[in-house]
């Protein structure tokens, strides 16, 4: 009787959508969300390259690069909960993966503050100790689907000006291709909108006008652009077969599957532009700290401020993972 792979491969499509359904939650987008996994080709292809060969579907997601340097909007220089929580998600969703599928996943979190800090203007040491604390807080609460790549990991001790000049000599589109790329693409502008309004936002030491503000961070926004294109082409080099990950909005069918970290009122909130808010029932939503700051108050942890808190939150209740609050459980 002759061979066929035709139950194989029914079987690999299967356990491929069903593995992209545990991702459609959490799917963010600028547009309606499709109920199914048929609207993302691009990433049942990619998963489903993973399922035949029986390994771990690796996803690769470039952001954790640094905190906001606008003190408006973040409690610090260093990760705190708004990152405790989104790093237990990721690992909750490969586990979640696991369930259905034994050789489960890993993220590859792609940690991209060197690449365009001079043009955020945050300084190239405070880059350093968040990527270093996010790795011992990976390390600390075992949380084993997770691993940290940065610049460090491709150009190793050399001067982080030489680093940057480097990735863009070799990955970033010219400035004429984006530019052109803005104008036709809408997806493309919004990116390149949001981008200037985080700039924007995150400047808390201009001296000149509004006007000559918004001009600056317009012409950095495009710098952005062009240093992120150049990382996703780093990382597309090393994590050839990975399924592309964004924290920014991405309509289905993109090449990327934007994901949402945590709940927050604005689609384009980050733990690393806002500050974490506990509500009474427990959900966390992200705000700037400005505004959570007169929603709640300010719980430290280890020294160290972590996140708010509305009234009526009952203190010292134990996190998922085994992680508590100062005042203890």
């Amino acid at each position: 009787m002759p061979m066929t792979t035709a139950p194989d491969t029914r079987a690999t499509s299967h356990v491929s959508a069903s593995i992209l359904e545990r991702l459609l939650p959490y799917h963010r987008t600028t547009g309606p969300a499709p109920a199914t996994p048929d609207a993302f080709g691009h990433q049942l292809r990619r998963i489903a390259g993973f399922v035949r060969e029986g390994e771990p579907v690796v996803f690769t997601l470039p952001g954790f690069p640094c905190k906001s340097p606008n003190p408006a909007k973040v409690l610090g220089h260093l990760p705190d909960q708004g990152e405790r929580l989104s790093l237990r998600f990721l690992q909750s969703l490969c586990t979640d993966i696991e369930r259905i599928y034994p050789p489960g996943a890993r993220v590859v979190i792609c940690s991209d503050g060197h690449v365009f800090g001079d043009l955020i203007r945050v300084p190239d040491h405070h880059i350093d100790a968040y990527a270093d604390e996010l790795r011992a807080l990976i390390r600390e609460s075992d949380l084993d689907r997770l691993s940290v790549f940065d610049l460090r990991d491709v150009l190793g001790d050399l001067p982080h000006d030489v680093k940057r000049a480097e990735v863009h000599h070799r990955h970033a589109p010219s400035l004429d291709a984006l530019r052109a790329e803005v104008r036709d693409d809408a997806p493309t502008l919004a990116l390149y909108r949001g981008i200037t309004r985080f700039l924007v936002e995150d400047t808390a030491d201009f001296t000149g006008t509004r006007s000559a503000l918004q001009r600056e961070c317009r012409r950095r926004a495009y710098g952005v652009i062009q240093r992120s294109r150049a990382w996703g082409a780093l990382i597309a080099g090393r994590h050839p077969s990975a399924v592309r990950l964004s924290i920014h909005p991405q309509p289905a069918g993109a090449p990327k599957f934007g994901i949402r970290l945590l709940d927050a009122p604005d689609v384009w909130a980050t733990p690393w532009h806002s500050a974490a808010l506990r509500e009474p029932d427990g959900r966390w939503t992200l705000l700037p700290r400005a505004r959570a700051e007169r929603l709640g108050r300010l719980v430290h942890r280890e020294g160290r401020p972590s996140h708010f808190e509305r009234p009526g939150v009952v203190s010292g209740l134990c996190y998922p993972g085994g992680d508590r609050e100062v005042t203890g459980c």
